[in-house]
């Protein structure tokens, strides 16, 4: 079984940085999905690929998982690079102007 571990990003809908702290461990689908010809919705005859295990370290994730025997792929996190700004520099006089202001 094939396992994919990564760590979240924040979603659109949110603005702080909620939850995206711990690792992510999800399995990989093993059966193509297809369209339900009754209702046309997408289905899966897996149902692992609804489940999704929550570590809060990226070595505990592949620690369960090589406990287990599953081969696991990991995806390193971005570090986010933080531009301090003030206030002030709204009101330079040195930036570049946009527009005709």
């Amino acid at each position: 079984m094939k396992v994919r571990i990564y760590q979240p990003s924040k979603t659109t809908m949110q603005s702080g940085r909620a939850k995206t702290s711990g690792w992510l461990l999800e399995y990989e689908i093993e059966t193509p999905r297809r369209a339900e010809p009754l209702m046309g919705w997408i289905s899966s005859g897996d149902t692992l690929n609804q489940v999704r295990l929550r570590f809060d370290s990226k070595e505990a994730a592949i620690a369960f998982a090589e406990k287990k025997g599953w081969a696991c792929d990991v995806a390193e996190s971005h570090t986010r690079r933080v531009t301090p700004k003030s206030y002030a520099d709204n009101f330079r006089s040195d930036r570049p102007r946009i527009g005709r202001f």
